[in-house]
């Protein structure tokens, strides 16, 4: 199965760049209530890493008395990250990226070239995993989950 049936593509992705502050990464993630967001580098488009709300609470207890006019001077990539998401090649065979997935919210695609072009969601692999399930239950005779 090819992979893009379930990418989210980048344009419907909200990330932030390798340039952004700490502010902007901050107030992305609450417009959005996103728990992590990948990283692209603003010069070539690549991936860089993930951002995690983790991140940022340790950075800014780190940081001690920090505003929210100071964390407008601060880069984005001065927050240590504990964790990156890996990427996968838009190529990726069906194990490879459930495999991933199994360990990451949202497992980052990219190109031949590096290039993020989106994310696929655990949730959207767990949907369609679910009807699949469904499918082939029905297709044996009605067994379906919760009957005995």
């Amino acid at each position: 199965m090819n992979i893009l049936f379930f990418l989210t593509p980048k344009n419907e992705v909200a990330y932030i760049y390798d340039t952004d502050s700490l502010r902007q990464a901050l107030e992305k993630m609450e417009n959005h209530s996103y728990a992590a967001v990948p990283i692209i580098s603003k010069k070539d488009g690549h991936y860089v890493g993930t951002l995690t709300e983790g991140d940022l609470l340790w950075s800014i207890k780190d940081r001690g008395d920090l505003s929210l006019r100071a964390a407008e001077e601060i880069s984005i990539m001065e927050v240590k990250r504990h964790w990156d998401n890996e990427p996968v090649d838009v190529d990726v065979n069906m194990e490879d990226l459930l495999n991933k997935a199994m360990n990451q919210n949202f497992v980052p695609v990219i190109d031949g070239g590096k290039h993020f072009i989106g994310i696929i969601t655990r949730k959207d692999l767990i949907q369609y995993l679910c009807k699949k399930l469904v499918t082939v239950q029905l297709e044996a005779g009605g067994m379906g989950i919760g009957k005995k």
